[in-house]
């Protein structure tokens, strides 16, 4: 008879996300498996103080003294300690008895900490998918280096890492990621000029932060997955294709030398990459959870993405094989373009415009260090805040070729990175 799997102490990065809260959910499933020993979240004080009332962790992370202090109004008896500001998610993601650190931080928030979990020696579950956009060579390097485990949370890349169980990569032909299409898959090109910010935040079938649903309407979410993927699993960008698969039950899919094609199939629910990401390399009796019942679902229907209506896909493949700073360029440009958005001084067809602008205003330099990428990733910022809306041309007919930039996005970028020389590196 086999001994009891041990159970494992988590560090979670980005508590009160989406991500985090779909994890405590199942660490409250499986007592015996998983115990809390730090959380880090942001603003979002109401909840987290319900999540240290009922797990107990030893260290807490919050934004700032302010929200410490909310917290600790919340929780007046908890004896563990409250820290605030930078400090706090770094604690968090190195705590000694932390077994694994699930990193669910939003952006490039979650680099840094990452990178401490990995030098720290801990396993990391990796749903922040920005970590290996901005800084793949230097993360995989660490990971290597320190002999931890890298573990996909993303639903897609948890798929692969499914398909390519008990396989040699050397046998791959290439990975297919699949992408729901978002919620403008039909949409014209003159419908996507009419795209308003509470268009963009309805996902057909996922629930997700503002910030990757706004990702998913665009394609720019699947472009960092593939960049994501590159990394992951050490193959090159010529061998990662999308497909658009609307029904999102096909989670991706592995096509070998042999023309075998593996997939990983399950309903749309992140509760499955999740415990298979902590539990590795056991699963867990997810009996909760509704099961895929494909008569019921029907046909499942696969379109190639239309690279003309969302260029964003482009965009991503350009950066990736761009290489050095490029990558952090283009994740920090999005990142802006998005908020520009969802504050409604940007239009939705404004978001891709602001990420090319901002990528042919950038010259890559070698990502020699962490130093080198924030500097980049500091320029890309401030560049990509002085782009103007309404910079993009206008769009032509669907069947024909989208233009990258007009020559205001560009002249602006350009006359935006000469003022931001002095925040970081130059273009």
């Amino acid at each position: 008879m086999s001994a009891a799997p041990r159970r494992r102490s988590l560090a979670l990065l980005g508590a009160t996300g989406s991500v985090g809260v779909s994890t405590l959910a199942l660490v409250e499933r499986f007592p015996d498996r998983f115990r809390v020993v730090a959380l880090a979240a942001g603003r979002n004080v109401e909840l987290l103080a319900a999540q240290v009332r009922r797990h107990e962790p030893e260290l807490v992370s919050v934004a700032d003294e302010t929200c410490a202090a909310e917290l600790r109004a919340r929780v007046p008896g908890y004896a563990g300690r409250i820290l605030a500001g930078q400090e706090g998610p770094l604690a968090v993601a190195t705590h000694p008895r932390a077994d694994i650190v699930l990193s669910a931080l939003v952006g490039a928030l979650g680099l840094e900490p990452t990178l401490a979990a990995i030098e720290s020696g801990k396993d990391v579950a990796l749903a922040n998918k920005e970590v290996l956009v901005v800084a793949g060579a230097l993360v995989t390097h660490a990971a290597r280096a320190r002999g931890v485990r890298i573990l996909p949370v993303d639903s897609e890349h948890n798929a692969i890492f499914q398909a390519l169980h008990g396989h040699n990569l050397v046998e791959v032909r290439r990975l297919i990621l699949t992408a729901s299409g978002g919620p403008f898959l039909r949409h014209t090109n003159a419908d996507l000029a009419r795209v308003t910010r509470a268009d963009a935040l309805k996902h057909p079938t996922w629930k997700m932060g503002p910030k990757i649903t706004i990702d998913s309407a665009t394609l720019m979410n699947k472009g960092l997955e593939v960049i994501e993927a590159h990394w992951l699993f050490d193959v090159a960008p010529e061998r990662i294709d999308v497909v658009i698969h609307p029904q999102s039950i096909i989670h991706s899919m592995v096509e070998y030398i042999d023309g075998s094609v593996l997939s990983q199939m399950a309903v749309p629910d992140m509760t499955i990459p999740i415990a298979y990401a902590l539990a590795y390399p056991d699963r867990l009796p997810l009996t909760h959870l509704r099961t895929l019942d494909l008569p019921t679902a029907g046909e499942l229907t696969f379109v190639a993405p239309d690279r003309n209506r969302f260029p964003c896909l482009d965009l991503a493949y350009r950066a990736l094989r761009a290489g050095d700073t490029m990558p952090a360029v283009l994740n920090a440009a999005n990142e802006v373009a998005v908020e520009r958005f969802l504050a409604e001084e940007l239009g939705y067809r404004d978001i891709p415009a602001v990420v090319a602008a901002v990528m042919d205003a950038h010259a890559p330099v070698p990502a020699a260090d962490l130093a080198a990428l924030l500097a980049a990733d500091r320029w890309a910022r401030e560049t990509a805040r002085r782009v103007p809306p309404g910079a993009a041309v206008p769009m032509p007919p669907d069947d024909q070729e989208t233009p990258r930039t007009s020559d205001g996005a560009l002249r602006a970028a350009e006359a935006a990175a000469h003022a931001a020389k002095k925040v970081a590196v130059a273009p």
